[in-house]
């Protein structure tokens, strides 16, 4: 997808429920700024939801667009900012359960070394790791 000096590059943007499970997933190139790519992920955010994001989300059009759908948007500010909007940091400790996830979708391997060099490919490997996450969570162990 992207290029770099060391080869391909791809992120992996997620939008993850308040269990840590994946709700949308998108990939963008590597060298694509985080924030422009936050716009269209935001279809499943409903009014009264609050959204943790970390710095390079932290946009006044993204945080414009939660205020639109009802929403809240606890980000970050980047250090530059004036006049940084109002930040919780406890409600920000919850935004482990992002990295959670994106720990457990790198125990596929498939995934972490990017086996995949199409993207939609690629794409298709995430979200079926991503499956298999949710199957685990939802496992019965009776």
């Amino acid at each position: 997808m992207g290029r770099s000096r060391g080869g391909l590059t791809t992120k992996i943007h997620a939008l993850v429920d308040a269990r840590g499970l994946p709700i949308m997933l998108k990939l963008t190139e590597g060298q694509a700024h985080d924030g422009r790519s936050a716009e269209d992920m935001l279809g499943t955010v409903r009014a009264g939801t609050i959204l943790l994001a970390d710095r390079a989300y932290d946009s006044n059009a993204l945080r414009e667009r939660l205020a639109d759908l009802g929403a809240w948007g606890n980000i970050r500010a980047m250090p530059q900012r004036l006049d940084p909007p109002p930040f919780s940091k406890r409600l920000y400790r919850e935004r482990n359960l992002v990295e959670r996830f994106f720990n457990k979708l790198k125990q596929f391997r498939a995934v972490a070394t990017r086996y995949d060099k199409r993207d939609d490919n690629y794409l298709a490997s995430v979200k079926l790791a991503s499956l298999r996450i949710w199957l685990r969570f939802n496992e019965s162990v009776a």
